[in-house]
C-alpha cells in the first residue's frame, strides 16, 4: 500500500510520496522507470507503460510488477529511438489486442513500425508487424511514434523528417515527416485524400512536419490536433485536415540549431498556420484534452507535456477553438515530463522522461 506524504516544496517525488499544492496532490505510482514514453489504462485498473530501451511494463495497485512484459520485439534503441507508443485496441476488453510503435533497423537503415498484438496479462503473444514507414532513413532521430484512433476505427500515426532528412516532410513519395492514416490491419483507407494519385504513398493524411509528438482526437467536435517540435523555436500546435501542407521546412517560426536561418517564411502559399506556436521551444510531447470530472476548471484545456521546459503547458479551448492564455505547471518537479493522459478516473497522469522517471497521478487536493 502506498503511504501518502503531504509536503508544500519538493524537488524529488520518492515512491509512495505525494506532494500537495492549493489545488493538486502528486503522487507517484510507480519508479523507476527508464525514459517511460506512454501510459495506457487498462479495464481491470492496472497500467501499460512504455520504456524507450524497448521494454513495456505492467503497474498494478502494488506498483510496478518487477517482470517486463515478454516477447516485446526487439527495437532499435539509441538516442530518440526506441520503443514509443503503447495503444488498445478499441475492442480490447474482448479481443486483449494492442498496438506498440517503435524504431525497427539500425543505425544505418531504420523505419518507424507499428506491430499488433494479444497480451494475456503476462506477454505478448501473435505479435504482428502492420505497418513500416518508408524508405529506410539513417540516423537515431525524429521517429515520430505516437498514435490515436478516429472514431471510424482507422488509425493515425504521426511521423518525423528523420533530423538529416527536412526536405522529405514536402516529399509525397516519403513516409517521413507526415502523419498516416491506416486501418487497424496495415491497409489503406479508400478514402485517404491522395488515393489514387501517381506518385504519392496513399497511407499520407497531411504532411510538412516536423517531428509529430502528440495526436489528439476532440471527441465532442471530431476535430484532429497534432503538434510537433520544431528547431529552435517554433513548436506547433496544429488542426489537422486531410491533405493539407503544414509547411516545414518551407515555413517556420524558429532557427536552426546553429542559429541559421532555416527559411524566411513564416508563411506561404497553400500552407497551413499553427493554431499557436511556442517560440522559444518548450520541446512538447504527449498530450491530452481533458474532460474529466476531477478538475472542472480544467474541462476542455489540453495538457501538453514539455521536455525542455520541464512543465505541462495547460491551453484552455475557447469559444470557436482559439487557445486561450496558458498556464505553465507542475514545474516542482524538476523533470523532463514525456507523457500527459487522462485517466479513466478523471486524474491526471504524468511520464518523467529521466533515467529513473516516473508514473504520477494528479488529483484534486482535499
Amino acid at each position: 500500500m502506498r503511504q501518502l506524504l503531504s509536503i508544500f516544496i519538493v524537488i524529488t517525488l520518492g515512491w509512495g510520496s505525494a506532494a500537495r499544492t492549493s489545488n493538486y496532490t502528486l503522487e507517484v505510482l510507480a519508479e523507476p522507470l527508464e525514459h517511460p514514453w506512454s501510459v495506457a489504462f487498462l479495464p481491470d485498473g492496472t497500467m501499460l507503460v512504455t520504456e524507450r530501451p524497448g521494454r513495456l511494463r505492467l503497474i498494478t495497485a502494488e506498483g510496478l510488477r518487477a517482470a517486463p512484459v515478454e516477447s516485446v520485439p526487439e527495437v532499435f534503441a539509441s538516442g530518440q529511438a526506441g520503443l514509443f507508443d503503447v495503444l488498445l485496441a478499441p475492442d480490447f476488453a474482448a479481443s486483449r489486442l494492442l498496438f506498440l510503435s517503435y524504431a525497427h533497423g539500425s543505425e544505418t537503415g531504420n523505419h518507424t513500425r507499428i506491430v499488433r498484438a494479444r497480451f494475456d496479462g503476462q506477454q505478448l503473444l501473435e505479435v504482428t508487424p502492420v505497418f513500416t514507414t518508408q524508405p529506410a532513413k539513417s540516423g537515431d532521430a525524429h521517429f515520430g511514434g505516437r498514435m490515436a484512433w478516429l472514431p471510424d476505427g482507422t488509425l493515425l500515426l504521426g511521423t518525423g523528417d528523420g533530423f538529416f532528412f527536412r526536405e522529405e516532410s514536402q516529399n509525397l513519395q516519403s513516409h517521413l515527416g507526415k502523419i498516416l492514416r491506416i486501418n487497424a490491419d496495415g491497409s489503406v483507407p479508400p478514402d485517404n485524400p491522395f488515393v489514387g494519385t501517381e506518385q504519392v504513398k496513399p497511407e499520407i493524411y497531411s504532411y510538412g512536419h516536423r517531428h509529430v509528438q502528440a495526436i489528439v482526437i476532440d471527441q465532442q467536435h471530431g476535430t484532429i490536433y497534432a503538434h510537433e517540435h520544431g528547431p529552435r523555436g517554433g513548436d506547433e500546435l496544429n488542426v489537422i485536415l486531410p491533405g493539407r501542407n503544414y509547411g516545414w521546412p518551407v515555413i517556420s517560426f524558429g532557427k536552426d540549431y546553429s542559429r541559421a536561418l532555416i527559411t524566411p517564411f513564416t508563411a506561404y502559399g497553400g500552407m497551413e498556420q499553427p493554431l499557436l506556436h511556442w517560440t522559444p521551444s518548450i520541446a512538447p510531447a504527449g498530450m491530452t484534452l481533458y474532460e474529466g470530472a476531477l478538475f472542472p476548471a480544467w474541462r476542455r484545456s489540453f495538457f501538453v507535456a514539455a521536455l525542455a521546459e520541464e512543465s505541462v503547458r495547460r491551453v484552455p479551448l475557447l469559444n470557436g477553438g482559439s487557445p486561450g492564455a496558458q498556464d505553465i505547471l507542475f514545474k516542482e518537479l524538476g523533470q523532463r515530463v514525456r507523457d500527459v493522459r487522462t485517466g479513466p478516473d478523471g486524474a491526471l497522469y504524468l511520464l518523467t522522461d529521466e533515467a529513473d522517471g516516473q508514473l504520477i497521478r494528479v488529483s484534486p487536493t482535499r
